[in-house]
């Protein structure tokens, strides 16, 4: 399987979320150190919280939309509308204005309103790949986006940490500049993947929202499977959470190459280490494990994943930590693209959005999780806290073995009946 072979659409959204991500990775991430100095840490938190809860809401109309009205119509609205505002994102933090407070509001209102594009266009985009890709080639696929994502993030974070504070509205105008060939290019040339049945029983939206997600809760291979994924996945967001504290607190400083190193700097050194080594093993991960069984991968991948973080989440030694992160970032790159193709051999046509939406779930729950273990991480000593996370990935990695096998007899009767 070559790029050149995936269908246009991919091949779009692929380029697309590149160029998207890589601007949007050099503002979105420093967008918090900008309110705080303008607005304070107490409102800014505030902000943001609700700023989230808010594009978790709109994902459910938005995977319910799309599988009504068609998926291009609502990645077409959700574009144009995050074209806007970050046009008028950029105006509000031009030279010409003079009110930084008032700069500060309208930038938090217009980073609502992206919130909300990502809500509606989110779990129509992620339905339009499983449209529009085969059990064969989803793993290179999600192999391939997943790549992106970590490379975009290491480009445009590398340049946010040198740009975003002197250049902002440069950065806001590249950021339209991108928004707008986004509208352009789902305008123009994305195709249409899925023709919605019109239904015959008309329901108020919200009875028919309703029914619709009732029909994916009462999935349960699908919802054991996010909840082993989020059981699983919670482990690496600890590394921005309880980890970042315990480092910053517990580790001693250590010297490497004749630099001092505290608990505080080697957790940039661990987030810079695992981007890059995404960014240069997955070629290499991706062909030597596609000789391989897709499940032995997955297990393989999981296993190593889970021990890497559980060894950062005890240990305070510099190196132990620097080689733990290469195991758990190979583990991660085995098994997240193999995950993702079978989370996407779940829906059935009609509900993809519907069930992407509440699969979106999982990262925001992976926070919550994450942000509670600091609290915990307060009264529970190093060991205890190890203990539990262990616990929550041999759960996860069990459910995962439970439905697995279903997951495997669907493939095979879906490869049989293409």
């Amino acid at each position: 399987m070559r790029f050149k072979d995936f269908h246009p659409n991919i091949k779009i959204r692929i380029v697309e979320s590149l160029l998207s991500g890589s601007i949007g990775a050099m503002i979105y991430p420093f967008m918090a150190i900008y309110l705080a100095e303008r607005v304070g840490e107490s409102l800014t938190g505030i902000l943001l919280i609700i700023n989230i809860a808010v594009g978790f809401l709109v994902g459910f109309y938005g995977g319910y939309y799309a599988d009504t009205i068609g998926r291009k119509k609502i990645m077409a609205i959700a574009e144009t509308l995050r074209f806007a505002s970050v046009l008028i994102m950029a105006a509000a933090n031009g030279p010409w204005v003079h009110s930084e407070m008032a700069a500060a509001y309208i930038t938090i209102a217009m980073m609502m309103v992206n919130s909300i594009c990502w809500g509606l266009a989110g779990p129509a985009a992620s339905a339009m790949l499983i449209d529009v890709s085969t059990p064969e080639n989803r793993k290179f696929m999600y192999g391939i986006t997943y790549w992106t994502n970590n490379l975009s993030i290491a480009l445009g974070g590398l340049a946010g940490g040198y740009l975003f504070k002197d250049y902002l509205f440069e950065l806001l105008i590249g950021l339209t500049i991108v928004s707008m060939v986004s509208v352009i290019l789902v305008v123009f040339f994305i195709k249409e993947t899925y023709v919605p049945v019109k239904k015959t029983v008309k329901k108020s939206v919200l009875a028919d929202i309703l029914s619709s997600y009732r029909i994916v809760f009462k999935d349960t291979t699908f919802i054991l499977f996010i909840v082993a994924y989020l059981l699983v996945l919670s482990l690496e967001f600890h590394l921005s959470n309880y980890v970042s504290v315990r480092l910053s607190q517990d580790m001693p400083v250590q010297k490497f190459f004749n630099f001092s190193v505290d608990g505080f700097n080697m957790l940039g050194i661990l987030r810079t280490e695992n981007t890059l080594l995404v960014v240069v093993l997955a070629v290499l991960v991706s062909k030597i494990t596609s000789r391989f069984k897709d499940k032995r991968v997955f297990f393989l991948g999981l296993a190593l994943y889970t021990v890497g973080y559980l060894t950062i989440s005890y240990s305070n030694h510099g190196l132990i930590l620097l080689t733990v992160m290469v195991i758990a970032t190979v583990g991660e790159l085995m098994f997240v693209p193999i995950e993702q193709s079978y989370l996407a051999d779940i829906p059935p046509d009609d509900l993809r959005s519907s069930y992407m939406a509440v699969s979106g779930m999982v990262y925001r729950g992976a926070m919550t999780i994450a942000a509670v273990s600091i609290t915990l991480g307060h009264f529970i000593p190093r060991m205890g806290m190890t203990f539990i996370f262990m616990l929550m990935a041999c759960t996860g990695i069990a459910i995962f073995i439970k439905v697995l096998p279903s997951l495997e007899e669907k493939r095979t009767k879906q490869k049989q009946t293409a």
